[in-house]
């Protein structure tokens, strides 16, 4: 179980990051990000007042609620580096440095004691590397300095995140991820009352902004959940796939032609998917 909704994560995430950051080639990414998010603080309020799933939060450590703003913060700072970095460098060079966000949070679960088994480090191995590939990996024409600092600041972002995430969620997943959300509206309201402006939508992107910020909460509700579930090192590596959806993605409806390492990528990612179940 634990394993598939993180799998399905990275499904929803993929898919999310895909239309983001289509509908930022025409908006303002910080934009896109603060309103789609504002949308899936929305969707988590609606999820709590449906399931009563309520908590009060407290400033434990040990509850949901410093994790979820950590988490939320440290996302949106990750998501506006790696924004930041496609517009001042190339995908092939940014998205792969910031597919290894997941070593952060596999690092932390190994630290505090877990230990898969030889198979499933195998097939986590595997995969990883399928979803460095599968982001199209880079190295002609020289490395800008500018770009790689920007997808290390987002890595870093991402992969804390994701930590936090998993430590929320140990008192209740749902509850971290609206905090999450929450802390990314408070940024979003600061960002309209400086820049003035609500991003210029238009009525017609409302439901890709609605999409995007359904999409990208359930998927952080679903990785939260399966760290619950069973081995938070397993949970967080299946939910980095997202960039194989995003290739994807672009490949058939934007008809981009895949690089033939993107290719090894998502056979790397389905191989190891299949030793991780073995496992």
């Amino acid at each position: 179980m634990a394993s598939l909704l993180a799998i399905f994560s990275s499904i929803l995430w993929g898919s999310a990051d895909f239309f983001g950051g289509k509908l930022s080639k025409r908006y303002q990414a910080i934009a896109v990000t603060a309103v789609s998010q504002a949308f899936g603080l929305l969707i988590g309020i609606t999820i709590i007042l449906v399931s009563s799933s309520w908590l009060r939060p407290n400033l434990s450590w040990d509850g949901y609620f410093l994790s979820g703003v950590c988490a939320g913060l440290l996302g949106f700072i990750g998501l506006v580096a790696f924004y930041s970095g496609l517009a001042t460098g190339r995908m092939g060079v940014v998205a792969p440095i910031s597919a290894l966000s997941v070593l952060i949070p596999l690092t932390i679960a190994f630290i505090n004691g877990e230990k898969p088994s030889s198979a499933q480090l195998l097939g986590m191995g595997i995969a990883l590397t399928g979803a460095v590939f599968a982001s199209g990996p880079e190295l002609k024409g020289g490395l800008a300095v500018k770009p790689i600092v920007f997808a290390v600041i987002a890595a870093f972002g991402f992969g804390a995140a994701v930590a936090f995430i998993a430590k929320g969620s140990a008192s209740s997943a749902i509850m971290t991820m609206t905090t999450m959300r929450f802390s990314t509206f408070i940024i979003a309201l600061f960002l309209f009352a400086r820049f003035r402006t609500l991003g210029g939508f238009k009525k017609k992107d409302l439901p890709v902004l609605i999409g995007i910020g359904g999409a990208d909460f359930i998927a952080n509700l679903l990785l939260g959940v399966a760290t619950t579930k069973g081995l938070v090192s397993l949970a967080v590596v299946l939910g980095s796939l997202y960039p194989i959806v995003t290739a994807l993605l672009a490949f058939k409806i934007l008809h981009e032609r895949l690089h033939k390492i993107q290719y090894v990528g998502i056979g790397f990612a389905i191989v190891g998917v299949a030793v991780i179940s073995l496992g």
